[in-house]
């Protein structure tokens, strides 16, 4: 008799294996000395820790993810208006700035996806070894950019949502909280996303902010967020509670990183060539 989350396990263990293989034609070229190296601008299997310096925090220091960065998020936005992305580093953050009329913008990039490992270290440690490092794989469908300067010192985004107790670092419900931003409704972001209201008042509406950052893997037919596990409101706890939940819950995420990939993949194809 299989034993309750045995099948989840099995699947999330064949689908991190899978996620390990770079696909066939497009990525066959080799990586050396970490530089990703491909027909198209952006190898989506290209692991950014494989660059020098780069194992810890290829957010702030990978050359190559702000390259990879600048060249998916340097475009019209929805005013028409081009959004030109310039490349430079903030002490030892590598960081996209855009300046024009439209104001000063200074963008970083962080991780959406996340394990939880620390807070759920029995889940984690359940899971196979392999399956664990696997996860850890750092590739350009897992991370997008968010506005990275400090106002009046308070929190950034980035550190509002991994620090609020109703988020713990999840970015479904992060950008639950943004879609509630953009309707005026409350969230326990509210303030941190007001700090930065310029920033989101570029893309007009929730919809062309989930365009614009090819989020849609993320967002049902109807404009709502779907969520990795069921969401009862920013009330309930925000981590699951049981294994085989925890299983779903990084399984939703890999849907979220395949489906993002495979539209960076397509955005590239037809505008980057």
């Amino acid at each position: 008799m299989e034993i309750p989350g045995a099948r989840l396990l099995k699947q999330i263990a064949r689908y991190l294996r899978q996620l390990t293989r770079a696909p066939a034609a497009a990525h066959d070229a080799p990586h050396r000395y970490g530089v990703a190296m491909n027909s198209l601008p952006i190898d989506t299997s290209f692991d950014f820790r494989a660059e020098p310096n780069c194992s810890v925090d290829p957010d702030r220091r990978s050359p190559t993810l702000q390259r990879y960065q600048k060249l998916l998020f340097s475009k019209a936005l929805p005013s028409g208006v081009m959004f030109n992305l310039s490349e430079k580093t903030s002490g030892i953050d590598h960081v996209l700035v855009h300046e024009s009329d439209l104001g000063t913008f200074e963008l970083s990039s962080d991780t959406i996806l996340n394990s939880s490992k620390g807070p759920l270290k029995s889940f984690y440690d359940e899971l196979p070894a392999d399956v664990n490092a696997a996860w850890h794989r750092s590739s350009i469908g897992a991370r997008l950019l968010f506005p990275g300067n400090q106002v009046d010192g308070k929190w950034t985004i980035n550190q509002a949502r991994g620090m609020t107790k109703e988020i713990r670092d999840r970015f479904d419900l992060t950008l639950e909280a943004i879609r509630r931003h953009y309707l005026g409704e409350s969230s326990p972001l509210t303030d941190v996303l007001a700090r930065y209201k310029d920033f989101f008042a570029l893309f007009e509406n929730f919809d062309n902010y989930v365009d614009f950052f090819l989020l849609n893997d993320l967002v049902n037919e109807n404009g709502s967020v779907r969520f990795y596990i069921p969401f009862g409101g920013f009330d309930k706890p925000a981590l699951p509670a049981t294994f085989q939940e925890y299983v779903v819950f990084r399984n939703a995420q890999l849907d979220f990183l395949a489906g993002r990939t495979q539209r960076i993949e397509a955005y590239q194809t037809e505008n980057l060539k």
